[in-house]
């Protein structure tokens, strides 16, 4: 069975921001690995932290003179600055339930499988900024109320891309590339229009 990176929506309000990279993982400092960046095939950096499961991950599984698929949370405070949180590996070989004697051994072409490709991120939540003149959106993703503690606090996400200002407030699921350090969006989907409305009316 080939563990999908991004799991499927369990919800239609299921609020997210996740993506997969692939990559070399550089920390700052040989002795404390959680901290680092990312670079990528076109030698692109970006500021990279490890979670804790992660972490494990790395000193048990990883050599870090490899590239590797990485599954993360993405955060920016604008569109040049992304930041990314590794959650997992994906790696069909070694972390999953499934035969390495496949013929298919091109990781790209077991992503495409999976509705999947190098670089992209699935983001959901609630549109509450438009700049028609820059071409950018701010998505607010609030963590579930089940998990929410200081650590799990509600963020926002700045993404390159032209949304209706008819949509604001309205709950999205868009379809995002990385480029470089900016996420563009190239596809969406309108799953509830105008939220504050209906619970004013609520």
């Amino acid at each position: 069975m080939l563990k999908n990176p991004i799991p499927k929506v369990t919800n239609k309000m299921q609020y997210r921001a996740i993506g997969i990279v692939y990559g070399k993982f550089i920390p700052n400092d040989s002795e404390r690995l959680n901290r680092g960046y990312l670079t990528d095939d076109k030698g692109e950096k970006i500021e990279t932290v490890l979670l804790g499961k992660a972490l494990s991950l790395i000193k048990k599984y990883i050599d870090l003179k490899k590239s590797y698929f990485w599954v993360v949370y993405p955060k920016n405070k604008n569109t040049q600055n992304l930041h990314l949180q590794v959650v997992g590996i994906w790696d069909p070989y070694q972390l999953n339930d499934f035969s390495s004697d496949s013929s298919k051994t091109n990781f790209s072409s077991l992503l495409e499988d999976l509705d999947l490709k190098d670089n992209y991120f699935s983001v959901r939540g609630l549109l509450v900024f438009v700049n028609t003149q820059k071409n950018e959106c701010v998505i607010k993703i609030c963590p579930d109320s089940k998990l929410q503690n200081l650590k799990n606090k509600s963020f926002k996400l700045v993404i390159k891309g032209e949304l209706s200002l008819e949509l604001l407030n309205s709950f999205l699921s868009l379809d995002v590339i990385r480029e470089g350090n900016s996420l563009k969006l190239f596809n969406y989907e309108v799953i509830e229009k105008n939220l504050s409305k209906k619970i004013k009316k609520s």
